[in-house]
């Protein structure tokens, strides 16, 4: 499905009218089979009044052929249970798979954007609650339109069938129907809007909510406890407001409407009545016109589907929104068989609300060199990491790697020849073993299984194979069962990303968790046991920045400077990014035979 560009509340109305639509296509064939089954059914409950009538007038006359009618009549009741009970089961069925499909999309529009936008428009509790109860309200559209617009085949079927069989009753009924018009048109005005504030604060008030569960340990150690719930309830009253408001709009319709109905079929038997005083109508032919009159009153049944379909279409603007999210772009290019990894960065600028991250960046690392990126907090590390591994776009500029700027390449090429480790990294599969396999295999089918010798050796470079063989069913061991501490975790998102290094590998402060001692083993390792290639390195640490190829250094967005670390040390400033008492880079320098190569191509 293509999504306009433009945001905002019309536009998103219109993505979500265009989702379901599509959602209803994804499940066409079994809309198709629904609507049939309730229009047969509508067709068997109009049958049923003229049958039972039919039958009664025979065997009041004592006619033999009462007997047989008995028979159509148990016919007909039949089928109406039976064929109501599958469009029951078809409706479902297409609930099911138009939510699943609201949800593929949104959550794959999700997976496609730049991490940064997501979160900048969305909290993950806003997210979770379109992905899940939104999804699930949304995805009832499709099949209540169908079922709304076959229920009024049953009360419009039973009018005419009034009309043919006694005009008077008809008169009747249709004196009240003018009234029943109006209310129906008053309850989607009111509820439209009642519903969509309530999902609305829902939407802020789960925002709320995951937000204080990921920060439990700071809220307990702090003591705020009670504060944080008042604030996560501070909607609560308004949110409950609407609930009433909405369910008052609704029961005040039914209400009027269940009031509405009694009195048109009094009427209609009163009339009818009369008609049969008159001789003009018989004993059959009244209880098929009460019958009738009695389908004909459904129409205000409609107003449960109505709301269903109210509800459903609210829902769906709350989940289009992720529809709405840009998609990082990406080509079909791939990076040239041989090259040694070369990364430039031509006049990068990246601006995030309004605020300017990087001036201007220009930078070239050669092939196989590491580069650390030095700079005191907020001077743009991490946003220069992830320009690099195109996490997120520049808004000026271009990244390049082997003569390939990032954004032609295809999504399969870049994420295999460019890898991420970051500071808290989010680790997943079932087992340790699966955590540092993620994303082996061709997308979107996984692989059967991870090799174990290279999951082993991964986790030897991170300094985790040691740590994993002591847990309860080593690399076996469930992950969600392991107890792991900071550092180790960390390490299992290096080892994730050793094990698929690629040509340019990006550590986005991916140490900062381990020990000194530690964090120099794992240097080694980067060196000597993973695949060759470029490193673009955040750090902090000095020793860090003294074994590397090449320093960055940024200050507020802008390269300040690069060079070796030795050169940029007899700048007081430099210094002062590791603060104050720092050794000198020769306490850290390594020995010559653990250089990593490329390091004589920056020389």
């Amino acid at each position: 499905m293509t999504v306009p560009a433009p945001s905002g509340e019309a536009s998103t109305a219109r993505t979500a009218d265009r989702a379901l639509r599509a959602a209803a296509r994804h499940s066409a064939g079994r809309l198709a089979a629904a609507s049939a089954c309730s229009v047969a059914a509508a067709g068997a409950a109009l049958a049923e009044p003229a049958v039972l009538g039919h039958t009664l007038d025979l065997l009041l006359r004592q006619d033999p052929a009462g007997a047989r009618w008995i028979a159509w009549c148990a016919a007909v009741i039949a089928a109406e249970v039976l064929l109501d009970a599958a469009t029951a089961r078809l409706t479902g069925g297409v609930d099911a798979r138009s939510t699943a499909w609201l949800r593929r999309l949104g959550l794959g529009r999700l997976l496609r954007t730049a991490p940064h936008r997501a979160a900048a428009r969305h909290s993950p509790g806003e997210v979770s609650a379109r992905l899940t109860a939104q999804a699930t309200t949304a995805g009832a559209v499709p099949a209540a339109v169908v079922t709304a617009s076959v229920a009024l085949l049953a009360p419009l079927g039973g009018l005419v069938a009034l009309v043919l069989v006694d005009v008077w009753t008809a008169l009747a009924f249709l004196a009240g129907l003018p009234l029943l018009a109006v209310l129906l048109r008053a309850f989607a005005r009111d509820s439209g809007a009642s519903v969509s504030r309530y999902q609305e604060v829902q939407l802020d008030l789960a925002g709320r909510l995951v937000e204080a569960l990921g920060g439990a340990r700071t809220i307990a150690a702090a003591g705020t406890a009670a504060r944080e719930q008042a604030r996560v309830l501070a909607r609560l009253p308004e949110i409950g407001a609407e609930g009433r408001r909405t369910w008052r709009i609704y029961g005040a319709t039914v209400a009027r409407t269940g009031a509405l109905m009694p009195l048109l079929l009094y009427v209609v038997l009163g009339v009818g009545g009369v008609r049969l005083a008159e001789g003009a109508l018989g004993v059959g032919g009244l209880l098929a016109a009460v019958r009738y009159a009695g389908l004909a009153a459904g129409v205000g049944t409609v107003t449960g589907r109505l709301a269903a379909v109210v509800r459903g279409r609210a829902a769906a603007r709350r989940t289009a929104a992720l529809f709405e999210l840009p998609e990082l772009p990406q080509g079909e290019r791939r990076l040239p068989g041989s090259g040694p990894g070369t990364l430039e960065l031509c006049g990068v600028r990246v601006v995030r609300a309004g605020t300017v991250l990087l001036h201007d960046v220009d930078l070239r690392i050669p092939g196989g060199a590491t580069a650390v990126v030095v700079g005191r907090s907020g001077s743009g590390k991490t946003t220069l990491a992830a320009v690099a591994g195109r996490l997120t776009a520049c808004d000026a500029g271009r990244v390049v790697l082997d003569g390939v700027p990032l954004d032609e390449l295809s999504a399969e090429e870049l994420r295999r020849e460019v890898g991420h480790a970051f500071e808290r990294p989010a680790l997943f599969g079932g087992t340790v073993a699966d955590a540092i396999a993620f994303g082996d295999g061709p997308q979107p089918c996984p692989a059967p299984g991870p090799d174990p010798e290279a999951v082993r050796a991964a986790a030897r470079a991170a300094g985790a194979d040691t740590f994993v063989r002591r847990l309860p069913e080593g690399y076996d061991t469930a992950l969600e069962d392991a107890p792991l501490s900071g550092g180790e975790w960390q390490r299992l998102g290096l080892a994730r990303a050793f094990h698929r290094a690629g040509r340019l590998l990006v550590l986005d402060d991916a140490t900062s968790s381990l020990d000194t001692l530690t964090a120099r083993e794992v240097e080694r390792a980067l060196a000597r046991e993973v695949r060759p290639g470029t490193r673009l390195v955040v750090a902090h640490r000095v020793s860090s920045a003294a074994r590397a190829d090449l320093v960055v250094w940024l200050d507020a967005g802008r390269v300040r400077a690069t060079g070796t670390h030795a050169e940029l040390w007899r700048d007081p400033a430099y210094r002062a990014v590791f603060g104050e008492g720092t050794r000198s880079e020769t306490d850290a320098r390594p020995e010559p035979a653990t250089e990593p190569p490329g390091r004589e191509a920056v020389r």
